[in-house]
């Protein structure tokens, strides 16, 4: 009985999670509050490096969900590709690509976070890991510690793509569910744009 419970609460959040989603496709602040001006995005693009962390406050109603439920100012996360000048990101629609300026347009607020473990050799190959689930379905169940294999929510996917190169645990260790805001317990902050 206790197994089908939790097949069937998980199921229930799941169903939530997916409507709330679905929600998601209109702004629900002033879109001019976004980060859109050639010279912000010129600044951040000239900073940015292969494997770097983009971590921002969204304007969208799931944005807005992700920073209620874990009481903090940010949202989501990706991985820049500076090769081809876009980020990998899961979102409701699973594991896919955006432009930087498109990815950063959808912003309220963004920081660019170095990993712990970056190299500019771990970068290429966090990478490389991260494209080869572009395709792969969003973890619903991770957000409540319940990872479903082979599909990622987006501070996971941003954390997973560097797990070759965590070869002894880190000083703050990795929990089950990775909160946005969290992001620079595993990185050093090189940029925000501010509140």
């Amino acid at each position: 009985m206790g197994r089908h419970f939790r097949y069937a609460a998980t199921f229930v959040f799941s169903a939530v999670f997916c409507i709330l989603t679905g929600c998601a496709v209109q702004p629900v602040v002033n879109p001019e509050t976004t980060i859109r001006d050639t010279e912000r995005v010129s600044e951040m693009r000239r900073l940015l490096v292969n494997g770097d962390w983009l971590i921002t406050r969204g304007i969208l109603n799931t944005d807005n969900f992700v920073a209620t439920m874990t009481n903090a100012p940010l949202s989501h996360a990706a991985i820049y590709d500076a090769e081809r000048d876009e980020v990998i990101e899961a979102t409701g629609e699973g594991v896919h690509t955006t432009r930087l300026d498109v990815f950063l347009a959808k912003s309220q607020r963004a920081l660019i976070i170095r990993p712990i473990w970056w190299t500019p050799d771990n970068a290429v190959q966090a990478i490389e890991r991260a494209r080869s689930w572009i395709g792969k379905g969003y973890n619903y169940t991770g957000l409540i510690g319940i990872n479903t294999p082979g599909r990622y929510y987006c501070t996971q996917l941003a954390i997973r793509a560097y797990e070759p190169f965590m070869k002894e645990a880190p000083d703050n260790p990795i929990p089950p569910v990775i909160k946005p805001g969290q992001m620079y317990f595993w990185g050093r902050i090189l940029y925000d744009s501010g509140p």
